[in-house]
């Protein structure tokens, strides 16, 4: 190669070269932290002991938050998310498992799974998640956000697949401060005290079922 063609080679590889090396490859940048939400443990005594059998449904919820995409509202009309953060798993399947564990935990039931493995069942629970997303107020965004949670439940009997009982579940949890943390543990408290009354809710209305259909 003459001495010429070398340096029109040179001139001409060297931006592509450059160009090359700057763009970001698959997998490169920054990995999102993903953050979890913890069961109920503790519950109102006196729950009635259920000898019944139950299944928890995956919830269902607007597209929006079927994902493991954390959201958050700046307005009432616009959704969006927090960057490089998301969930351990898809929103419905992880309040499905925190669901089932809550009802576990409260030692009150011991035939209790998911409605996908197909088990006869004499309740099911359908939940609807209307609102899992943090909320800034717009007139002071630079406030920590309030973690607000609102479910949907509805207690199914079985084989009729009646609807014997229906209740919404609404907290709104205010972060200690902006930090991802402190948004989360709002997150789970929030959460938590929506699972806290759905099992109580779920376990007094099923019992006053089976007591009723006894006396019939």
């Amino acid at each position: 190669m003459t001495m010429m063609k070398r340096t029109l080679f040179a001139v001409f590889f060297l931006p592509l070269l450059v160009s090359a090396c700057s763009v970001e490859l698959p997998g490169s940048g920054e990995a999102p932290r993903l953050f979890v939400l913890s069961p109920k443990s503790s519950f109102e005594p006196g729950l009635p002991k259920a000898d019944w059998q139950l299944l928890i449904d995956t919830p269902i919820t607007a597209a929006g938050l079927s994902s493991q995409r954390i959201a958050l509202n700046r307005n009432r009309l616009e959704m969006e998310y927090f960057a490089n953060a998301g969930w351990t798993d898809s929103l419905p399947n992880l309040v499905q498992r925190l669901m089932i564990e809550s009802f576990e935990n409260s030692g009150k039931i011991v035939s209790v799974g998911r409605q996908a493995i197909g088990l006869r069942a004499n309740f099911i629970v359908n939940t609807d998640l209307r609102e899992f997303q943090a909320e800034y107020d717009p007139a002071n965004p630079t406030a920590p956000p309030v973690a607000h949670v609102k479910i949907n439940a509805k207690l199914i009997k079985m084989p009729q697949r009646r609807i014997v009982a229906s209740h919404t579940f609404e907290h709104a949890v205010e972060a200690k401060s902006g930090k991802m943390e402190d948004i989360i543990r709002a997150f789970d408290l929030a959460l938590g005290k929506a699972l806290k009354r759905i099992v109580g809710w779920t376990l007094t209305n099923g019992d006053d079922q089976i007591k009723q259909a006894a006396q019939g």
